[in-house]
């Protein structure tokens, strides 16, 4: 992909905190360049910046099941108690990077935390920004090997007022939940259709 840096760059006049708590919200007043050459007049933008997260799709090449997990998130409520249902989304084994942690070695502890099922062979798929026109947060998303008889039950830290329902399902019915729109984590959205990519590669990989 052509790419002249260049062409780039960035004229921030004032970068200022509005909110510091569990996330900080950043406003900036900047100008960036254009295409057509040129500066942009002054924007103002708000950024969330909430560090940077891991998540892993935990797959059974034996069985041919995937592990998934539900639980409540804030985000996904559209403010309508009727449909409070929605706010349940069904997600992979996801958390954020503490200091001096690695993206594996977060998808690691965070899979025995939220499903009791270890991890192991672990696949770097990709890197990618979850929301980049208000957040910094980035992802790095992998596939991991499991043994899906192991993962069940009702699962999270205490300390955090986790709530997590572990699900054991096979690989045609995740794809079936793509179909169905009942899937809506972008993590898990990006590591399924990676999967029905790749499926007989891990397989070979992984010596099953």
């Amino acid at each position: 992909m052509p790419n002249s840096t260049s062409n780039y760059a960035l004229n921030i006049l004032e970068k200022m905190t509005c909110y510091q708590g569990f996330f900080r919200l950043v406003r900036y007043q900047l100008q960036h360049s254009l295409f057509a050459g040129g500066w942009s007049k002054t924007l103002f933008r708000e950024v969330l910046e909430r560090g940077h997260a891991a998540a892993v799709l935990p797959y059974d090449p034996i069985l041919d099941q995937v592990v998934m997990i539900e639980q409540f998130r804030p985000g996904a409520l559209d403010g309508a108690s009727e449909y409070a249902q929605n706010a349940w989304l069904w997600e992979i084994v996801a958390g954020i990077l503490e200091p001096g942690e690695s993206p594996a070695e977060v998808v690691t502890r965070e899979a025995v935390e939220e499903t009791g099922c270890p991890v192991s062979d672990l696949i770097y798929l990709c890197n990618f920004f979850v929301s980049p026109g208000s957040s910094t947060e980035t992802t790095a998303l992998f596939c991991g090997r499991v043994d899906a008889t192991k993962a069940s039950g009702i699962h999270g830290m205490a300390t955090e007022n986790e709530d997590i329902k572990v699900h054991l399902i096979t690989f045609e019915e995740a794809m079936q939940g793509l179909q169905d729109g009942k899937i809506r984590f972008a993590p898990a959205i990006i590591a399924l259709q990676w999967l029905a990519l790749h499926k007989n590669e891990v397989k070979q990989r992984w010596g099953v």
